[in-house]
This record gives C-alpha cells, sequence and structure tokens, in this order.
C-alpha cells in the first residue's frame, strides 16, 4: 500500500553541482599546452648572433646563424663556435654528400679520395660553405664506416 504524501508543502528536490568530467579537463590541459607551443613557434625569442670578440687579425667573428646566404661570406672571416679552442684541423674545399652514409659533407682534401674527411656540424651550416676552400677546426669523432669523421667547431674561407 502506498502512503500519500500529506504535506501541503511542496516538495523541493536539491541540485547536485555538476563536475566537470576528467575528460574535458585533460583535453583543456592539452590544448594549453599546445597552444602555448604553437605561440613560442609563431614569435620565438630573437638572439645576437654576433660575436664581439676580435679575432687574430681584429677582424669581427661571426656566427653562421645571422648569415641567410653564401654571399654574405667573407673571405679571411671565422664562423662557428667562437668561445672554444678544437684540437683537430684540416684544409680543403667542402661539398654535399656523405661517406659511406656517414656525415653531412665531405672536405676534399689534397692527396685524392683517401684523404677526404666525413663532416658534421651542430654548430655551423655547412651548406654555406659548398664548393668554397676552408679551414675547418673541430674534433675528431670515431667511425668505423669512414677514415676520418670531423665535427666542425668553427670554419673559416680560405678562397
Amino acid at each position: 500500500m502506498d502512503i500519500p504524501n500529506l504535506s501541503t508543502e511542496p516538495v523541493i528536490i536539491q541540485s547536485q553541482p555538476k563536475k566537470f568530467p576528467l575528460s574535458i579537463i585533460l583535453i583543456i590541459i592539452v590544448f594549453g599546452i599546445a597552444s602555448g607551443f604553437g605561440l613560442s613557434r609563431l614569435f620565438p625569442k630573437s638572439s645576437n648572433n654576433i660575436s664581439t670578440s676580435p679575432s687574430a687579425d681584429n677582424k669581427p667573428q661571426l656566427s653562421t646563424d645571422a648569415i641567410s646566404s653564401p654571399d654574405q661570406l667573407k673571405i679571411g672571416q671565422l664562423y662557428g663556435n667562437l668561445n672554444q679552442t678544437f684540437k683537430d684541423t684540416a684544409t680543403g674545399v667542402v661539398e654535399k654528400g656523405n661517406i659511406n652514409g656517414v656525415g653531412t659533407h665531405i672536405l676534399i682534401r689534397d692527396g685524392g679520395p683517401s684523404q677526404r674527411a666525413s663532416l658534421t656540424s651542430s654548430t655551423v651550416d655547412l651548406d654555406l660553405f659548398v664548393g668554397k676552400k676552408v679551414e675547418i677546426k673541430g674534433e675528431t669523432n670515431a667511425s668505423d664506416k669512414t677514415s676520418w669523421l670531423l665535427d666542425v667547431g668553427s670554419i673559416k674561407i680560405l678562397q
């Protein structure tokens, strides 16, 4: 048997506050991170790429970040990591390519194919120096596929 509601007062049902589902919160967080990353790429932090330390011949030294085309390069100018000294030095002409899949460029040196060196660099854009005779300073890395793998730290145009 049902008991009827004999009260004259209206029945008020309290509603619980709505909670956001966890998936909505995660979507908002991911969207915030993605938009922050996108804005950082759209408006990068600018930096000064010109070093103020003079070289031995009192010419200013430049990072290749400030150079947009090979036409802006000057003979006798030193480019690359200017704050570090490197123990290995080589002279030759830079060409695009690799030796046995090692390196991004090749240094063609006097003495024939056995004297070529594979080049890599994280500090210098070697594409700017293709076809130019240069003096390279860097560090030798171990490789079982090429006779000499040189990580370029600084580069000076000779011709």
